[in-house]
């Protein structure tokens, strides 16, 4: 990673991300949530529904090559990026997928993410 940019290690981080805001786009969700002074960190997430262990490194790398490309000029500053993998993540070209992730900070940074999700849980 480059030196301006540290990675999320514990789980704490993650869960605090997921309460920040949320951009999904075709390839991934990003999670962005400011970290009080900590500079710009980096968690990537890939759960086992992507596939097995093979392709969800291969999503994992893609990413990390993603945030190197583009979180040291574009990322938020002062604040935690969560990429989470989606199914088609694997397939798509790195090029679309640096404009996504382009155009997620940007919608991050003006503050407009998606609307919250639906709780999960038992329906009445």
């Amino acid at each position: 990673m480059p030196p301006d940019l540290s990675t999320l290690r514990k789980r704490a981080d993650f869960l605090a991300a997921n309460h920040g805001l949320r951009v999904a786009r075709p390839g991934f969700v990003l999670l962005a949530r400011p970290n009080d002074g900590l500079g710009k960190r980096i968690g990537i997430t890939v759960t086992k529904k992507i596939g097995n262990a093979v392709v969800r490194n291969r999503m994992k790398r893609r990413f990390r090559e993603l945030a190197r490309a583009i979180l040291p000029l574009e990322g938020l500053p002062d604040h935690d990026h969560v990429l989470i993998g989606r199914e088609g993540g694997i397939e798509r070209d790195f090029a679309r997928l640096k404009e996504e992730l382009s155009a997620a900070l940007q919608r991050a940074a003006q503050g407009r993410g998606d609307a919250p999700r639906r709780p999960r849980g038992k329906r009445r």
